[in-house]
């Protein structure tokens, strides 16, 4: 299956169906008055959040939605049928924006989450609905209501706990496939990577999802290489694993590149916690593996982690280290809960 994380569509909802204009008639009846029923209502068009979708290539393929018109009435009193939605179903983590692709309209990030993006017209009254004691037989009936029409962006952002980023070629595909059942292609080219890669990685008696993004360079928010869209796949990670490849000249360089352009790119990703990962320590000598160590941590303020992809040296501490940061956060966010909860907090 093709991934695709951004979409335009067309979406339009149904027109009411219009009253109709009758009269009863029937034998030793004489004066039977008007009974045109009620139009149906036109359908809406409605976003829904569903399981079992990564992608919406299905809207590469279909970009114009309409919902259908509602039902006319019809004599006897009968008022017609609603119109049938017409249903987008989207992956979780798909938020839906104005045709500015700015404006955001809705965030579908739980499964089974419906939004209604536009109401179909409303159907319009039959001549029954106009009869009174001064006018009988009245013979006009309301037409229905015109459906709304406009065109939205869908945009894809997946939902993981944790996300990879780095330079091409440092190694995030291969310790995707280290640490989960997740495939990606693995090859020593730049750029390997084209498209997100989620898995689902075990330790301990704790499952979280990875997601691994196209590597990025220097320039990447100015359109450089394959440009920094993607990193929106990251923006919903509790941590950043900031892999930097060790057998590279400039490994300070490498460093302060990622964190210039996510900080470019938005400025709470750049603030996101992040463990600092030096990768392919099997193929460095000691001294020189001591002397990078140094520089990192100095540049970086925390502690190094050491791991090689290739034979899995130090990959747990790593997923451990992950664990320990996403329970840290979820126990500030219930502080932050409670804390709201209590008497007389001002925000």
């Amino acid at each position: 299956m093709k991934f695709l994380d951004q979409a335009k569509v067309y979406v339009r909802s149904g027109d009411g169906g219009g009253g109709a204009v009758s009269f009863l008639r029937e034998k030793y009846v004489e004066f039977g008055g008007p009974n045109g029923g009620n139009g149906g209502r036109g359908g809406d068009v409605v976003i829904e959040c569903v399981d079992g979708l990564n992608t919406l290539i299905d809207y590469r393929y279909q970009q114009h939605f309409k919902a259908k018109t509602g039902t006319h009435g019809m004599g006897k009193d009968r008022a017609g049928a609603h119109g049938e939605n017409a249903v987008l179903r989207v992956p979780v983590g798909t938020q839906v924006f104005e045709d500015d692709n700015e404006t955001l309209i809705a965030d579908m990030t739980e499964v089974g989450q419906r939004f209604v993006m536009l109401s179909g017209g409303n159907g319009g009254f039959g001549n029954a609905h106009f009869k009174t004691s001064s006018n009988q037989a009245p013979r006009h009936a309301n037409p229905g209501q015109p459906g709304v029409e406009k065109w939205i962006w869908l945009r894809l952002k997946l939902i993981a706990d944790a996300g990879l980023v780095g330079l091409p070629n440092a190694g995030k595909s291969t310790f995707l496939a280290a640490v989960s059942a997740a495939k990606p292609k693995i090859a020593d080219y730049p750029f390997t990577t084209l498209h997100p890669n989620l898995g689902v990685v075990s330790i301990g008696e704790r499952d979280f999802v990875l997601a691994d993004i196209p590597g990025l360079i220097e320039g990447a928010s100015e359109g450089v290489g394959i440009g920094d869209r993607f990193l929106g796949h990251i923006e919903r990670c509790g941590v950043l694993i900031h892999l930097i490849d060790g057998t590279q000249d400039d490994i300070a360089h490498a460093y302060k590149t990622i964190r210039s352009e996510l900080s470019a790119y938005d400025a709470q990703l750049g603030e996101k916690s992040e463990l600092v990962v030096l990768n392919k320590v099997d193929a460095m000598a000691p001294d020189d593996l001591t002397e990078k160590v140094k520089l990192l941590k100095k540049l970086s303020g925390q502690k190094v982690l050491q791991i090689s992809g290739v034979t899995g040296q130090g990959v747990d501490q790593v997923l451990y280290g992950v664990v320990e940061t996403l329970d840290e956060a979820k126990a500030a966010k219930a502080e932050a809960l409670r804390r709201q909860t209590e008497p007389g907090w001002t925000p």
